[in-house]
């Protein structure tokens, strides 16, 4: 049977929140490969050239629990034309920045726009795309929340061996501001809108809560190196209990939560979300891990480095789009099951054959294996998760595992540089070179991944897809905006 088609409109609405999310989260790993040189340049240490994309992640984490509030509350239009002028005044800001507190800033500004794309642009698909089109277009968001920070490193790279890093900023800007146009003209409001009065405490405790985790989270690796401001389980306990507290009383408020965590209630939802976590931390931990192997163990330069990451980040775009459309004919579980059992392949294979002489060829085929894996794992994950759920809770929804995704990329980034630190140290103390003491602690790091991956594996038995019913068809999307009720 054909699949219904989209309503008039959606299909230009969906391919501009696409592109705009692609773009925006891109810059949450293109700076990653200029560090050394914006060291040298503003006369910072490693550690405070860090805060460029740590403080990114620090934004993302407290931004997007209001951005399911946001959702409910103001029109499509609104939202998008917010994110998108947000970003793109942070990308100015950025690029002319003549100090280095003022390029922390508008990365900040940046990562503000950026938190509020995906949960907006997954809301939009849940309420336009018909059941039985939902998995190509989730494939399709899968590929801009694991290639665009997988191509960071690679486009920052080629960009920073022909041009300055202020071109970074320089070569997006008009792309962001074309997307701010066509979205002010094109984007037309689809979802279901609610006077949710803000929860000021509850607002309090999210950003409180998730910015001392992710902070905490962040600085184990420069803690494990000794150059830590402050022990990292003092905010990571601090964050706990804060977001405790901000849990239960989430709970309490019901329908006028900040976040409405009874989404967690159905096993529908929470077994795909632990499942795609795990895979994210993998994700992340790699894209950090890798780069410092190939530069400090091979001796690869920047620019090979990110062309070493180009073919799995294609081959990831091109499954997982193919995998979305499998997901439609056949559910989940054919998909997620060899998924998951190709990237445990890539994170094992990392552990038993990287050495001090791997070559190119077998370094860039285990990082397709992961790559493909991960691929067939995160739309089918997105799919049957976000599927579980009643129309009014979609919003809330996307919000919590845009929210945990960044939880779990710091912490992925967290675990596996803390193990390559303290690998690393455990080599240069039993009187190994600094190359071989690295590769060990590569070498630790990867191994204790690949045994924390195999609950991913175990978890996709779980997986099944959604028997909830498909939401009534929204109106088309070029019709005019209406006004909320109340």
């Amino acid at each position: 049977l054909l699949a219904p088609p989209l309503p008039p409109g959606s299909g230009r609405l969906l391919f501009l929140l696409v592109a705009a999310a692609f773009v925006v989260i891109l810059n949450e790993t293109i700076m990653s490969v200029a560090l050394p040189t914006l060291m040298a340049e503003f006369s910072v240490t490693a550690a405070t050239a860090q805060w460029l994309t740590t403080g990114f992640m620090l934004t993302m984490a407290v931004v997007i629990p209001f951005t399911g509030w946001l959702l409910t509350r103001l029109p499509l239009r609104a939202v998008f034309v917010l994110a998108m002028s947000t970003f793109l005044a942070g990308t100015v800001l950025a690029g002319v920045a003549p100090v280095f507190p003022l390029l922390i800033a508008g990365r900040v500004v940046q990562a503000t726009g950026t938190a509020l794309m995906m949960p907006l642009l997954m809301t939009t698909v849940m309420n336009v795309v018909p059941l039985a089109r939902r998995g190509t277009t989730m494939g399709l968001i899968s590929v801009v929340i694991s290639v665009a920070p997988a191509a960071g490193p690679t486009v920052g790279g080629v960009i920073l061996e022909h041009l300055t890093w202020r071109w970074m900023f320089g070569t997006v800007a008009p792309i962001a501001l074309a997307a701010l146009v066509a979205g002010s003209l094109w984007v037309r409001d689809v979802t279901e809108r609610r006077q949710v009065p803000l929860d000021v405490a509850s607002g309090l405790l999210s950003a409180a809560g998730f910015a001392a985790l992710v902070f905490g989270l962040s600085s184990i690796g420069e803690a494990a190196a000794g150059n830590a401001p402050l022990p990292p389980a003092l905010p990571i306990a601090v964050g706990a209990v804060l977001l405790a507290v901000f849990a239960v009383r989430q709970l309490r408020l019901g329908d006028g939560a900040l976040l409405d965590l009874r989404v967690l209630a159905r096993p529908g939802y929470t077994v795909p979300l632990a499942v795609l976590l795990v895979g994210m931390m993998a994700l992340f931990g790699t894209l950090i891990l890798l780069p410092i192997y190939l530069q400090s163990v091979l001796g690869w330069d920047a620019q090979a480095t990110g062309l070493a990451l180009l073919p799995g980040g294609l081959v990831m775009a091109a499954l997982g789009y193919l995998a979305g459309r499998a997901y439609d004919r056949v559910g989940p579980r054919p998909l997620v099951l060899p998924g998951a059992a190709l990237a445990a392949a890539g994170l094992w294979g990392y552990a038993l054959l990287l050495g001090p002489t791997t070559t190119a060829g077998l370094v860039v085929g285990l990082h397709v294996t992961l790559s493909a894996g991960l691929a067939l794992l995160f739309g089918p994950l997105m799919t049957s998760a976000l599927g579980a759920l009643d129309r009014p809770q979609y919003p809330h929804g996307s919000a919590l595992l845009s929210t945990l995704q960044q939880v779990s990329a710091a912490t992925g980034t967290a675990v596996f540089i803390t193990l390559l630190t303290v690998g690393t140290a455990a080599g240069l103390d039993a009187g190994a070179g600094q190359a071989e003491a690295t590769m060990r602690g590569v070498h630790t790091a990867f191994l204790t991944g690949a045994a924390i991956f195999l609950a991913a594996v175990a978890g996709t038995l779980w997986v099944r897809r959604p028997a909830a019913p498909d939401a009534p068809a929204p109106a088309p999307a070029d019709t005019p905006e209406t006004p909320a009720a109340g």
